[in-house]
């Protein structure tokens, strides 16, 4: 055998793909980078033969999306989570939520808010599972649709982020419950979600994103102008209603949700810093902004009015808005 035959033998070294930046490879980028084997052919995701329905909805919806790159796969999460260090933080996340209603119930803060609150959490509060659960599916359908690995364990790791605030909005309903019984908690939540006029912007924001298949555009509606707009509204502004009726339970746990969505922020201004590296990029983004935010400010507007111990509320969440938009570099 010829020497040229011997070295076109010799097999690849472990983790060759990331040779080229002559270091030795961080943790995060061993175990996170260019893992998904459906990228390999763009005219067939997977094989399962050419006209399977599955592979013309990854055609359709990730390959032939209007936002391009040349290569996704660069792209890395600043925060440079992976499931080990997710765990880890997010274990101190959720003791520390833990130690608050533990806390808080053996000071009876339930039987100290007044029943006219409680009537308004009912209404306000209770029905936010129908919403992060809304999140949840959003960021399950990027993880699957997303060109590049890295980019998918950011909706990975924030589906975890919503599926804990949905179990924390159930736990608080049970127990608000167990205090305050005839008033509806734990039964009237689906009829607000459906019927109530604060909630209906939201809805029908949520439920447009989920119908929302291009994975690029999707990414957008989830992540720059519905997360948001949550945070804005119902995360802060409840927050501070909270306060102002003795509530100090529910601001804090709204404080700690935030402490997620800020972090979910900063991995969506890498992700569109990282998209605009392609200048053709800025104009498909932006236009997608303008056609979603007004649902997003009707849906800060009829949340925020019934708000009625905070009449700033709705200026001040559309400010809020705003300033994570511009963070992103985008109107």
């Amino acid at each position: 055998m010829s020497d040229s035959q011997t070295d076109t033998l010799k097999p690849l070294k472990t983790w060759s793909h990331l040779s080229k930046q002559r270091k030795r490879p961080s943790e995060y980028e061993v175990v996170s980078t260019n893992l998904h084997f459906h990228t390999n052919n763009p005219d067939k995701p997977f094989e399962v033969g050419r006209d399977a329905k599955m592979n013309d909805w990854y055609i359709k919806y990730r390959n032939n999306s209007p936002l391009k790159h040349q290569g996704w796969d660069a792209f890395r999460d600043p925060e440079q989570l992976i499931y080990r260090t997710y765990n880890i933080l997010q274990e101190g996340q959720e003791a520390y939520v833990t130690g608050l209603l533990d806390q808080f119930s053996e000071r009876g803060n339930d039987q100290m808010i007044s029943k006219q609150w409680a009537q308004e959490l009912n209404r306000l509060y209770a029905p936010t599972r129908y919403l992060y659960h809304a999140l949840q599916m959003g960021a399950s359908y990027l993880h699957q649709m997303s060109p590049a690995s890295t980019i998918s364990n950011l909706a990975t790791y924030q589906a975890g982020d919503h599926l804990r605030w949905l179990t924390h909005t159930a736990y608080r309903t049970c127990e608000l419950a167990k205090t305050w019984d005839g008033i509806g908690l734990g039964e009237n939540e689906r009829n607000h979600w459906e019927n109530d006029a604060a909630w209906q912007g939201f809805r029908e924001l949520a439920e447009k994103a989920l119908i929302t298949w291009d994975w690029a555009e999707a990414t957008i509606v989830f992540d720059v102008i519905l997360k948001p707009a949550v945070s804005a509204a119902v995360q802060k502004q409840l927050g501070l209603a909270g306060a102002e009726n003795a509530d100090t339970l529910l601001s804090l746990l709204n404080d700690a949700q935030l402490r997620d969505a800020e972090r979910h922020q900063r991995q969506t201004k890498a992700l569109i810093d990282f998209a605009l590296t392609n200048t053709d990029n800025a104009p498909i983004i932006q236009a997608w902004v303008d056609k979603w935010q007004p649902l997003a400010d009707k849906a800060i507007n009829a949340y925020c009015a019934a708000l009625t111990d905070l009449p700033d509320a709705a200026e001040e969440a559309r400010a809020y808005a705003a300033a994570v938009r511009q963070s992103f570099g985008l109107k």
